[in-house]
């Protein structure tokens, strides 16, 4: 028998439907890959089977049980556990707590949850050192580690993992691969939302593409790579292609493309520490970032690649050593005095405000180059005013057409995917045309075509607005092929650095970063061919005029 069944699901959220007749079965002990577009409905469709959201159409049988209109306790009594992407966790409750939160169907069987929080706890290691902290301070992975965690104890029959790999080195990746497969040995089905494919294909058998709310394939996972009127960028392919240029393809590790010898530092670490209730997060650390050059920092989770965008950026302030930014010191300098200086920062989990359209976060990106500051001079509405709104009025719709986003220009960022928001994320960095810009995982929760489109984008960036960019990122492919050069962090504390092609092959990194799962290291790009990009010419930008 069938273990789930959907048929003609439909979702909406207030007047604005989200999924369209959607047909989905999942057998007992399968994995199927639930791949797609961004925005296509993937989580929607999740929520609706754990009963987060009520369809309003179309219905949903799990193991003969018809839980179409169930709420989450009834779906999660019945073995139905969702590992929500993102944010999974409570940011004030600790390691220990939520873990005892994930058993708690099992409460009265204290034997099976110190066994199961036991085996939790082995195989994230991480979370035993970080076991009475909270986990609001806890890095992307950590937090993604602690969500799994709690979802094995919970002994699912069904488990639906929404973004298996988001913000996990390769090696945790790996080790993930290796559970899901044991899970499904012991009868355990299981749906992954994966944005790369590379990933998915390792362990389903079947999957599902989706786009804009509807089913546009279903078969073996591996005939996925070869429909590319099906997995395609929908918004960074044109944007990724520079004027007159070819786009760098994103595939294998490179020499350096420009030189940094000679010319300025614009940002420079010396001697940086930083501790956290006795855990030193950041270890010495000296840095400098070069006019012109994209510097990539990989390293594991909790290795405090994160925290060093922290303390660059304002947000924590360091124990030690200095930090100067275009000749500035800024060790002490408060986060928006950084900005005003050319300092631009985007985060993993994108943080934009949820309660404006896309055009006016994007607008608000223009900040720091807005040149008429009167609040009378706004309210007569002078003719300078007047001129510098219809500057910010063209500049946004020149980046909305740059990331293919006028589908979403007045939607409310509340109701965009994660990956949509990644993609207005990165816009804002360019309205705000900084000197120096930290990107945090540039291509956390988009989908897999989107990250091999991201690094000519990346590289458009650099060469249209003359800034240095200081790149996290966990898919390699993408890193070694835009990066200048690499720094690998361990503890804290940087233990190499080099161009990509030596820093991918040194034995430290090999062993506690990359591991030896290609398809955890190689998440984007397909091994064959480059993906396709699109040539149209496109008006240039016009920020800051």
């Amino acid at each position: 028998m069938t273990l789930l069944t959907c048929e003609g699901v439909e979702v909406a959220y207030d007047r604005v439907q989200v999924l369209f007749g959607v047909d989905l079965a999942v057998e007992p002990g399968e994995i199927v890959a639930l791949l797609g577009t961004n925005g296509a409905g993937k989580s929607t469709l999740l929520k609706a089977i754990s009963g987060v959201v009520d369809p309003i159409g179309g219905t949903i049988t799990f193991d003969g049980c018809d839980v179409t209109h169930a709420d989450g306790v009834q779906t999660t009594k019945l073995g139905i556990i969702q590992v929500p992407g993102g944010k999974a966790v409570f940011p004030t409750l600790t390691v220990a707590e939520h873990l005892r939160a994930g058993g708690w169907l099992y409460r009265d069987d204290p034997a099976y949850l110190h066994e199961a929080t036991e085996q939790a706890l082995g195989t994230f290691p991480r979370l035993r050192e970080r076991y009475d902290q909270m986990a609001g301070n806890l890095s992307g992975g950590e937090q993604q580690m602690l969500a799994l965690g709690m979802a094995f104890i919970a002994k699912p029959k069904l488990l639906m993992i929404d973004e298996l790999s988001l913000g996990l080195a390769p090696t945790i990746v790996e080790q993930l691969l290796g559970i899901v497969r044991r899970i499904q040995d012991q009868g355990t089905a299981i749906v992954l939302v994966e944005q790369s494919i590379n990933v998915a294909l390792t362990v389903a058998e079947r999957a599902y593409f989706m786009e804009k709310g509807e089913v546009r394939f279903e078969g073996a996972t591996s005939e996925l790579l070869e429909r590319d009127d099906i997995v395609r960028s929908v918004f960074l392919e044109g944007a990724a292609s520079a004027t007159g240029q070819t786009p760098v393809k994103v595939r294998k590790p490179v020499a350096p493309r420009t030189s940094v010898e000679g010319t300025a530092v614009l940002l420079r670490l010396r001697g940086v520490t930083k501790d956290f209730g006795g855990i030193r997060a950041v270890d010495d650390v000296d840095l400098d970032l070069h006019e012109g050059e994209i510097l990539g920092l990989i390293g594991p989770n909790g290795a405090g690649k994160t925290t060093i965008f922290d303390l660059i950026s304002g947000f924590l302030v360091p124990d030690g050593g200095r930090i100067d930014l275009d000749g500035h010191d800024v060790t002490y300098m408060s986060a928006d005095r950084r900005a005003w200086l050319g300092l631009g920062r985007s985060f993993q989990d994108a943080r934009l405000i949820p309660s404006l359209p896309v055009a006016e976060n994007i607008a608000i990106g223009l900040e720091r180059h807005l040149a008429v500051r009167d609040l009378v001079a706004a309210t007569l509405n002078l003719p300078g005013v007047v001129r510098m709104e219809e500057d910010v009025a063209w500049t946004v719709s020149d980046l909305i057409e740059l990331m293919n986003l006028g589908a979403f220009r007045d939607k409310f960022v509340r109701e965009l995917s994660t990956g949509t928001r990644r993609i207005v994320d990165l816009a804002m960095s360019i309205a705000h045309d900084p000197t120096v810009l930290l990107l945090d995982e540039p291509s956390s929760g988009i989908a897999q075509r989107e990250t091999e489109a991201l690094g000519p984008l990346l590289l458009r960036i650099k060469q249209e607005t003359g800034c240095a960019l200081l790149v996290i990122e966990h898919d390699m492919p993408l890193i070694t092929s835009i990066s200048d050069q690499i720094m690998a962090l361990e503890l804290g504390h940087p233990i190499l650095q080099d161009v990509p092609s030596e820093v991918v092959r040194d034995p430290r990194v090999v062993e506690s970063y990359l591991g030896g799962d290609m398809a955890a290291i190689q998440r984007s790009g397909d091994g064959r061919r480059p993906a396709k990009s699109s040539a149209r010419r496109k008006r240039p930008l016009r920020a800051g005029s």
